[in-house]
């Protein structure tokens, strides 16, 4: 006799509960540890910049439990802890992996997403501002692993982790989202782009006024050619 329809939904609701929550706790105790790594890192690299210029601004900031920032001199890199689990699209290779398929509920991941904003656009409330995603740390219920990223980022992190996330996968993570981050300059538009400004733009001191982008972090999407 097949299953009774709503001890079906109990059960589904149930496994995939329990499978949520520890993804979650991974997420977490991840962030955690990015947080440790991160202030450790910038402190190294602070202890050696001193030396030579004392100006530098190299600092970890904690906003929230879920919310932190590195100020790398001019640069300033958002980490956010999403509380929602999520699962990626169908058509990923993590999802047809044979590791999902075994076990269909290793689909569901925690989240960590990084953005590299300008330092200034903050201080000087500059709203209009872009920042860019930067890179995504995704973690399951087993803390397996997968890093989303682009150039440095997404070489080193081919395809999900065989194997659970460590604290030395986290050490080279910071290292190449800050190396990352310092490696990539302001340009500002081209001089006709910015001829005219309105006064709103000039009251709200946008990037109109000549304050620039950073580069290297648009995403594949952001490279294609609209007709």
């Amino acid at each position: 006799m097949s299953q009774n329809p709503t001890e079906h939904i109990v059960d589904l609701l149930l496994s995939k509960s329990s499978i949520k929550q520890q993804a979650y706790r991974n997420i977490c105790a991840a962030f955690k540890e990015l947080k440790e790594e991160a202030s450790k890192l910038v402190k190294d690299i602070r202890d050696k910049t001193k030396k030579r210029d004392k100006d530098i601004q190299l600092k970890v900031e904690s906003i929230s439990d879920h919310e932190f920032h590195i100020r790398i001199a001019g640069d300033l890199l958002v980490f956010v802890l999403h509380t929602n689990i999520i699962t990626l699209p169908k058509d990923y290779d993590y999802n047809k992996s044979s590791y999902v398929a075994d076990q269909p509920l290793r689909k569901y991941l925690g989240q960590i997403n990084v953005y590299n904003f300008m330092a200034d656009s903050f201080e000087f409330n500059r709203l209009n501002d872009p920042g860019y995603l930067l890179a995504r740390l995704l973690v399951n219920s087993e803390n397996h692993f997968i890093v989303e990223g682009d150039r440095q980022v997404g070489f080193m992190f081919k395809s999900a982790s065989a194997k659970p996330l460590k604290k030395v996968d986290l050490n080279v993570l910071i290292t190449l989202i800050i190396s990352q981050a310092a490696e990539n300059d302001l340009v500002v538009p081209p001089f006709p782009n910015i001829r005219g400004i309105t006064v709103k733009e000039k009251l709200e001191k946008t990037q109109s006024l000549g304050a620039g982008n950073k580069i290297g972090f648009q995403m594949s999407y952001q490279n294609e050619t609209k007709p």
